[in-house]
């Protein structure tokens, strides 16, 4: 399995709102996806501005692919999260995952 990382900031307001988004508009889409195994939104408030993580886990390079096109790197962000994000990354992080607890507890 893979991880697929990204970050980004965003007020207070606007972290609600990309919660709504992403509940209400991401998660349907990547359920549809074959290969698409799971996802994470993370919140971290402080001084202000809220961090986001988004955490999707896929079965294979080619599943991240069909969602992500050909260049995996490239982060992908709706205009409707664009528009309540005060910033966000560009590129995702991808790692392996070694030890998973929750579908094989060890």
């Amino acid at each position: 399995m893979i991880a697929r990382v990204w970050r980004a900031t965003a007020t207070a307001e606007g972290a609600d709102a990309y919660r709504e988004h992403f509940t209400g508009s991401v998660l349907p889409t990547l359920r549809r996806l074959d290969g698409h195994r799971g996802a994470y939104l993370f919140r971290r408030d402080g001084d202000g501005r809220v961090e986001l993580e988004v955490m999707t886990l896929w079965e294979s390079g080619e599943a991240i692919r069909a969602f992500a096109g050909t260049d995996m790197a490239t982060a992908v962000v709706e205009s409707e999260a664009r528009a309540v994000l005060l910033d966000y990354d560009e590129t995702v992080s991808h790692q392996t995952v070694v030890v998973d607890t929750v579908n094989d507890p060890v």
